[in-house]
């Protein structure tokens, strides 16, 4: 199957209402769990939702408090986006029994006893498709309260599923003076639940992944009213299309902001489930047919998953580079050579920490290949082995093969060595330690210095580049947001060292407790090493 394979079926609108309500221990949610039908929804607890139907645009003129085109404008298209409003406000009706609306006249809706048996008389044939929600309000003389009903997040499900749909979210109050009823048909049950109890369940809900995500979205917030004036607003509404992928949970959906999502949708566009969400020691991923990665087996809590080698390579003479050969263990330089496709002629470190650049000299003794870097300025913390043959500046380039090139450039600040490598026919950035997956890297004096850190990243911020290679993690997408990132979390880290030096004075124990309450205790002794770096920085920078 390929991105443009026809039998990848385009996704359906549809639409979702997260019901939330007021409890005394926080916002409850209304789930609601669906029938045994053979499919993969069987069973699973769910929000009220389904497909826009095209009878749905007959409604439109009974809404109000949404115009069209702020709708379209909210769910950025060309037109018709208030249809997912009625849509949203028939589904929540037929499935769930509760209708925001208001009488024609905008006041509020009160449902007696006899009003109450004439609309549930409407749903069985609302849901049959046999009668029409603007039916439903001409005759019951109600307008359609959508504007109860906040946007709050677009979901597609991914290629390659049987059935696929795109679903705009809706978080709404539960209708005042209204109960809620599952239809008995596709609903056989319901349950008012908090967020954070859904999730932790010891006989657990079967949740599928937006239901899952949405939950812990709202578990966030405190109550309904803070709920709905961060879904109120202003702030952009991101598609989230999960990937699938394959590990020790076997296959199943991968969403954004999980580490792996973005290199799952490079290596694998229409969903096929080939890729891990996992990174594995030894196995090579071929994340182009520029580059290969293999990851060492040095997963710690510093490591993360372990410390990534790239061959880059795969011209006509199919001749390899290699970038950070690891630590000194036979058994990785084993998989590197096993995973080159041709003969490997360069290796390249970015610096000489202990799990990057000791395996040079078992790489180049096994390859005769000349190894390139630099030496630190300062010996604590370094590998003492490291002997390159070609000392770098930085703003060198490499022509390894026809069209494939290698330009080397110097980032300070991790250490005084460290040197990214750009891959410039793919615009990629190989940037060992400079930057990392989930989290920052240490900046440890005296070869760590965190002015020359950040100056690194504002560079490479003018730098064209379309992915981060990093060398502890997934690739990273977007390179440019990645450093404005980190440059952010460091001048907001270095601003609460400023203000704690005003409190506390200079005891670093008492510094540390108070910058770092956020980070583990067990990470603290790492967290020291970055706390004096901004120390330093601040006091060269003199008062004010």
């Amino acid at each position: 199957m390929t991105s443009n394979d026809t039998n990848i079926r385009p996704p359906r609108a549809a639409a979702t209402v997260v019901v939330v309500r007021d409890a005394p221990l926080g916002i409850e949610v209304l789930l609601m769990r669906r029938a045994e039908r053979g499919d993969l929804n069987s069973g699973a607890w769910v929000f009220p939702g389904g497909l826009v139907d095209a009878a749905d645009r007959a409604a439109l003129p009974f809404c109000r408090g949404v115009e069209p085109a702020a709708a379209d404008a909210r769910l950025g298209l060309a037109e018709h986006a208030l249809d997912y409003w009625a849509a949203a406000v028939r589904e929540c009706f037929e499935e769930a029994g509760l209708l925001y609306a208001r009488a024609a006249d905008g006041s509020p809706l009160v449902i007696d006893a006899a009003r109450r048996e004439r609309l549930d008389a409407w749903r069985g044939p609302l849901q049959r498709g046999e009668r029409s929600l603007a039916a439903l309000c001409h005759e019951e003389g109600l307008s359609l309260a959508v504007d109860e009903l906040v946007y709050f997040s677009h979901w597609v499900t991914p290629p390659g599923r049987a059935k696929r749909f795109d679903t705009r979210f809706f978080v709404a109050r539960a209708p005042r003076g209204q109960e809620s009823a599952h239809d008995d048909g596709e609903l056989v049950e319901q349950l008012w639940i908090a967020p954070a109890a859904a999730l932790t369940r010891a006989e657990p809900l079967k949740l599928m992944t937006p239901t899952l995500k949405t939950l812990e979205a709202i578990a966030r917030f405190a109550d309904v009213d803070a709920l709905l004036a961060w879904a109120r607003a202003p702030r952009a509404v991101p598609l989230i299309q999960p990937q699938i992928g394959t590990g020790r949970e076997g296959v199943r959906p991968v969403t954004p902001d999980e580490p792996a999502w973005a290199e799952l949708r490079r290596l694998d566009p229409e969903c096929r489930g080939n890729f891990s969400y996992e990174i594995h020691p030894a196995v090579p991923v071929h994340l182009s047919p520029r580059v290969i990665r293999v990851t060492a087996h040095n997963g710690s809590v510093m490591t993360g998953p372990g410390t990534n080698t790239y061959l880059v390579g795969g011209g006509p003479r199919n001749e390899w580079a290699v970038i950070d050969p690891g630590p000194a263990e036979a058994v990785h330089i084993a998989a590197v050579l096993a995973a080159a496709p041709g003969a490997i002629r360069w290796i390249f470190a970015t610096h000489t920490h202990l799990d990057h650049s000791p395996g040079c000299a078992l790489l180049k003794a096994r390859t005769g290949a000349p190894v390139h870097g630099r030496v630190a300025a300062h010996p604590e913390w370094q590998d003492a082995s490291f002997a390159p043959d070609v000392r770098l500046a930085g703003g060198e380039r490499f022509a390894l093969d026809e069209g494939v090139s290698l330009s080397v450039l110097h980032t300070p600040g991790h250490a005084s060595n460290h040197l990214c490598y750009r891959l410039d026919e793919e615009k990629t950035l190989f940037t060992g330690d400079h930057v990392m997956q989930l989290s920052t890297v240490v900046i440890n004096p005296p070869d760590g210095d965190m002015a020359a850190y950040l100056a690194s990243l504002r560079a490479l911020v003018a730098e064209d580049l379309d992915w981060l290679a990093p060398g502890h993690g997934f690739l990273i997408p977007q390179p440019r947001a990645a450093f404005e990132k980190i440059i952010a979390h460091r001048l907001a880290r270095e601003a609460k060292v400023a203000q704690a030096l005003d409190e506390v004075g200079d005891d670093e124990a008492a510094l540390l407790a108070r910058v770092y309450a956020d980070v583990p205790e067990r990470m603290h002794p790492m967290a020291l090493r970055s706390l004096r770096a901004h120390l330093i920085k601040l006091r060269a920078q003199g008062p004010g």
